[in-house]
């Protein structure tokens, strides 16, 4: 009994984990081509690139960030 509390336990503080912007990776979806062609159009539209993070995961939507693009919140490094 003991043994399983602790395992739920774990697996509750695991899934709260998150990204460095404290959400999930999936909470984004998955970096198929309509959401890819849709960020990136909206990103182009304000005059920036669309691009996986350095270190990112490809697969993973959240892991793409808008760079320089106006009003976007996001500072070039």
């Amino acid at each position: 009994m003991t043994r399983t509390v602790l395992i739920l336990a774990a697996v509750g503080a695991l899934a709260a984990c998150g990204g460095p912007e404290g959400k999930a990776w999936y909470d984004e979806g998955d970096a198929n081509y309509d959401a890819l062609k849709a960020a990136h159009d909206a990103c182009v539209a304000k005059g920036g690139t669309y691009q996986v993070k350095p270190g990112g995961d490809s697969t993973h939507l959240g892991d793409y960030v808008c760079q320089g693009a106006t009003g976007s919140g996001v500072k070039d490094k």
